[in-house]
């Protein structure tokens, strides 16, 4: 007697599952391919990325605790921390370089904020008023500092002394005196970069809702009481994200005060980056150089962190 084996019976629900996994399968292999082949294509911008960019900062940690001229090598473990928190200059260039953040915050945070509110309130010039806000930046620094070297000349040669000599006033030593060097200097550095952030700063007041203002206008509201009430608020999280940037590019500040005053003078313009660049280069102490770097980057990290913190909580 033969007996016949029925085959199995599939449930309706797990042959309707198989019938969509197919599909999905089918659909999976190529994005996976498509994924492999995207970082294939960045893997060489990651490479050059981690070689210049990430290699540096690992060297410099290892070199902090090194002495070496990049030949010869010897541990010396916490010596150079030590070695930079004893010299003398260290606490004259963080006072120069507090005193620079102080400026430019005065000085050249809201000069960026006012040309951005004119050239948007424009009409017919903004494209040429944008240009021109813009153009300190396409010119390139060493350009700028040499051009401003002209403006300080202290003779009756240079551009300001000779507009002050027309009124009876100078000359001026602009970069020769330590009580007006440093604020020499933060003019140029407004100059030459507050053309950027401007830029951001109108793109930020494009986007803003013009019923905002058309409504503030029915109401009668001034120019002024638009900007404070609805201008500002609206610019509240770029404003703190570039005070940020800013803070943090004012305690890095370098090439300003290396080519116009040298650090000098009597050291009233020397900065904590100028003082790494003497460690390393002038002084040949590779190791204190890195050291304040890696004390620098540390405490900046830092504050960026409370900052970030304390913005975050006041957004709220």
């Amino acid at each position: 007697m033969t007996t016949v084996t029925s085959p199995p019976i599939v449930p309706p629900v797990a042959a309707g599952a198989q019938a969509v996994d197919a599909p999905r399968r089918r659909r999976r292999g190529p994005r996976m391919r498509a994924g492999a082949m995207g970082l294939l294509i960045a893997l060489p911008a990651v490479a050059l990325f981690a070689v210049f960019s990430w290699w540096p900062i690992v060297r410099g940690l290892v070199i902090a605790f090194q002495k070496t001229n990049l030949i010869t090598t010897d541990w010396v473990g916490a010596a150079n921390f030590t070695y930079v928190l004893a010299d003398p200059l260290l606490g004259k260039a963080l006072a120069n370089t507090a005193l620079y953040a102080g400026l430019a915050l005065v000085i050249g945070f809201p000069i960026p904020i006012l040309f951005a509110v004119l050239i948007a309130e424009m009409r017919r010039s903004r494209r040429i008023a944008s240009f021109l806000v813009f153009l300190p930046v396409v010119i390139p620094p060493v350009v700028s500092i040499l051009l401003w070297q002209v403006f300080y000349d202290p003779g009756t040669r240079g551009l300001f002394n000779t507009v002050l000599a027309a009124v009876g006033v100078g000359p001026l030593p602009w970069l020769q005196s330590p009580s007006s060097a440093m604020l020499s200097i933060v003019l140029v550095a407004t100059w030459g970069a507050f053309g950027s952030t401007a830029i951001i700063y109108l793109a930020t007041l494009m986007s803003i809702d013009t019923q905002l203002y058309e409504a503030a206008e029915i109401d009668g509201a001034s120019i002024w009481r638009r900007i404070w009430h609805i201008t500002l608020p609206q610019l509240r999280s770029t404003i703190l994200l570039l005070l940020l940037l800013q803070l943090i590019g004012t305690f890095q500040v370098f090439t300003e005060p290396f080519l116009l005053t040298g650090g000098g003078p009597n050291n009233s313009t020397v900065t904590l980056l100028m003082l790494i660049y003497r460690y390393a280069f002038i002084y040949g102490n590779f190791g204190a150089a890195a050291a304040l770097s890696l004390m620098l980057a540390l405490a900046l990290s830092v504050f960026a962190a409370v900052y970030l913190w304390l913005s975050r909580k006041w957004s709220k």
